[in-house]
């Protein structure tokens, strides 16, 4: 017998016509949450980005493909990665069928990695993901754009999601997230073939962009928890009875489980 409590209809109505509020209430801050993301002032970018695509070395423009916005996923897969994230590919998972309606929205789409354009098209195939995959791996995009670090920079403190994290140490990015090199960080490194240092050189993110004629502007990004509202999976999980019920590190590559 269930340990939750429970109740009659009428009252699970009471109920949820109290919590229909507070989600109305939520999706009025979230719209204007919206509103101010689209206010932001844009930023003018005036350095050149080559990029490796499936259609051979292209502009920052280039990605647009003839619209006038560009989002992307800045996903975690390095050059010394032997397969991308698989949280990463969790959120991939879910926007791997939005592209095609966002292309007839004025809006191109590419993840982007900091790994050869090989080694993305193969897992791409491996996955059956058919969305844009570009590499930077011969430009500075991923550094300036705050989701890849040299070593030398995280052993002197990195800056990632608008804040400074503590400066890399043997044991890990600071023992509450690596517990001396071990624990979910760890473990999530290991399926990437890398180890914690190399594995979190890479960050996840994704960023907005505006083309103007020929001037490409940045708008807006978002970080670590900035992407909860892009992970389709936690969307649902949020509405099922357990919600995330998380005790440990579940997620895996959709071909693994």
């Amino acid at each position: 017998m269930t340990n939750h409590k429970t109740g009659t209809r009428e009252q699970w109505l009471a109920s949820r016509l109290e919590l229909l509020n507070a989600e109305k209430e939520l999706i009025r801050q979230s719209d204007e949450l919206a509103r101010q993301r689209q206010e932001l002032p844009w930023v003018r970018i005036d350095k050149e980005y080559r990029f490796e695509t499936d259609e051979g070395t292209a502009s920052f423009a280039d990605l647009f493909k003839g619209r006038s916005q560009l989002l992307v996923y800045h996903f975690m897969f390095g050059p010394d990665y032997t397969a991308g994230c698989p949280n990463c590919s969790a959120i991939a998972d879910g926007f791997a069928g939005c592209v095609t309606h966002l292309e007839n929205h004025d809006v191109a789409f590419s993840a982007i990695s900091r790994a050869p354009l090989a080694k993305l098209q193969a897992y791409k195939k491996r996955l059956g993901w058919t969305f844009p995959w570009a590499s930077s791996n011969e430009s500075d995009f991923n550094f300036d754009f705050n989701v890849s670090f040299t070593e030398e920079q995280q052993r002197a403190g990195i800056e990632y999601n608008y804040r400074r994290e503590p400066a890399f140490i043997t044991s890990g990015i600071g023992d509450s997230l690596t517990k001396r090199g071990e624990g979910p960080v760890a473990e999530i490194a290991a399926t990437t073939g890398t180890d914690v240092a190399t594995f979190t050189r890479q960050r996840p993110g994704m960023s907005a962009f505006a083309l103007d004629g020929d001037t490409v502007y940045h708008t807006y990004s978002a970080f670590s928890r900035g992407l909860d509202g892009l992970w389709a999976a936690y969307q649902w999980l949020d509405r099922a009875p357990l919600g995330r019920n998380e005790t440990n590190n579940w997620w895996r590559r959709h071909d693994e489980y």
